[in-house]
């Protein structure tokens, strides 16, 4: 495949699924790791930072379920994150906070394999450099994150007091999450609750799984109509926060997000693969980090989810 030589430097590995069996390595790194822009993996195919097995590889080469494919990062020139104007939809904003109806394809903060904007950047120029770095010069505002192809309301501390107060919000359970998913499946229930621990795959690091020494989570379910023999709307409510919580327990109750490859989901009879999957972050309820009055922040689904569920309704 290549020298049997790996470069030096962090890496990040991924294990082929039996899915990718047999196709390209490229087209498996991009289902493997959907928050990575297409450029960054190209860069990396490019200088030889990518391998399967131990050897150097280019994109085409095909792979087989097993194979262990390494990306070899670069370091990071730097940590800090400069102001970047990019139009945004503001919910809500005051002195201490401002809440963002993040669109599909955004991240939330820099990060490995991340290519700017983020919503960092855009936040950092719309509030002309006004969040908090209490967290971090690297993630300013951060206090809990949306994955790349989620959309929907996300919150930002503007002060270090407010920041302090969200992260407190947050760790203390005292908020309320609702989220709208397109789901891969029909569930013979039309409501429920999954209580099932959730941690790191440990056959692929950037996955997350259920586990019996994992993390407690808890996601409330029900069905809000089901669109086609095959697909449905839920409407989910989350009590805890780990990373991928909807996916992940979704996908082990069988109902993988439409579009989501990393968790279980597979087109029908050769259908084409969506572009990103469909979750979005409906509503959140948080006491204010100041005053404590309640927060309800509300955002409506982007137009290509609406056209997803309107097309398989039909």
């Amino acid at each position: 495949m290549g020298d049997e030589t790996e470069p030096a430097g962090e890496s990040v590995e991924v294990t082929v699924p039996a899915g990718d069996a047999g196709g390209r390595v490229d087209k498996a790194l991009a289902r493997a790791l959907p928050d990575w822009s297409r450029q960054r993996l190209k860069v990396l195919f490019d200088d030889g930072k990518v391998c399967v097995n131990g050897s150097t590889v280019a994109g085409k080469v095909k792979v087989a379920e097993g194979d262990v494919i390494a990306l070899f990062l670069p370091e990071s020139p730097s940590t800090k994150v400069e102001p970047m104007p990019v139009p945004l939809e503001i919910l809500f904003e005051d002195e201490h906070l401002v809440a963002v109806n993040k669109p599909c394809g955004m991240v939330t903060h820099p990060g490995a394999g991340v290519v700017p904007p983020t919503l960092c950047h855009a936040l950092l120029a719309h509030t002309d450099g006004q969040l908090a770095f209490a967290g971090g010069e690297e993630r300013p505002g951060v206090v809990h994150r949306l994955d790349k192809a989620t959309t929907g309301v996300i919150v930002f501390a503007k002060t270090d007091e407010a920041y302090y107060g969200l992260v407190k919000s947050f760790s203390e359970r005292l908020t309320k999450k609702e989220y709208l998913a397109i789901v891969a499946g029909s569930p013979q229930l039309e409501a429920g609750s999954i209580l099932e621990p959730i941690e790191r795959d440990l056959h692929n690091r950037t996955r997350m799984a259920v586990r019996e020494d994992g993390k407690p989570a808890h996601t409330d379910w029900r069905v809000v109509q089901r669109l086609n023999e095959h697909h449905c709307l839920i409407h989910c409510r989350i009590h805890t926060g780990r990373t991928h919580q909807i996916r992940v327990h979704l996908s082990h109750l069988g109902m993988p997000l439409y579009g989501d490859s990393t968790y279980g989901f597979r087109p029908r009879h050769g259908a084409e693969w969506p572009e990103n999957f469909f979750l979005h972050a409906r509503q959140l309820e948080i006491p204010h980090p100041i005053s404590g009055q309640k927060l309800v922040i509300s955002a409506e689904p982007p137009e290509a989810f609406e056209m997803q569920v309107k097309k398989f309704a039909q």
